[in-house]
């Protein structure tokens, strides 16, 4: 079996290439972040409160790497950490003004780059792709029990 007949391999490339035109967009944009950083940004965005736990199922990151993912957004000063009143152990996440303002700006731009990255289809193909590539994760977050990232289930999608 060739590579380019590979689902893995494909993907993967598929997956470099994303991450190439976000960083180049964001960045021609002024601002410097990873995809997974703008995932959590989003993310508490829209579950503002969630800990660090929840982020993490939610963008399909592993718990182990969020706490660097967090850290950084912190020292960006885009997010604040609070001690949970009812669990201590537990910190509650949220976007800071700051966080909220370059939400907000690189929205657009995020929105723009998924067109660019399928750009060689056409919108239907674009369409029908992302609801197979939908229907492949969450089948797979069934088949393993969750694994990373059960709370793809729990998107807006």
């Amino acid at each position: 079996m060739a590579l380019s007949d590979m689902a893995g391999h494909l993907i993967r490339r598929l997956n470099q290439q994303s991450t190439f035109i976000f960083t180049q967009r964001t960045q021609e944009a002024g601002f410097d972040l990873t995809p997974v950083q703008f995932a959590a940004l989003d993310a508490i965005y829209t579950h503002p409160g969630s800990d660090q736990a929840f982020i993490a199922e939610i963008i399909g990151y592993d718990r182990a790497t969020i706490g660097g993912v967090m850290e950084r957004l912190l020292k960006k000063g885009w997010i604040s950490r609070v001690v949970n009143a009812q669990d201590r152990r537990s910190r509650e996440l949220s976007l800071t003004a700051k966080g909220n303002k370059v939400r907000s700006a690189l929205l657009p731009i995020v929105q723009d780059l998924q067109k660019e990255i399928l750009k060689p289809l056409s919108s239907e193909k674009q369409e029908a792709l992302i609801k197979l590539i939908r229907q492949v994760v969450l089948s797979s977050n069934k088949c393993d029990g969750g694994g990373r990232g059960p709370g793809f289930n729990s998107l807006q999608v």
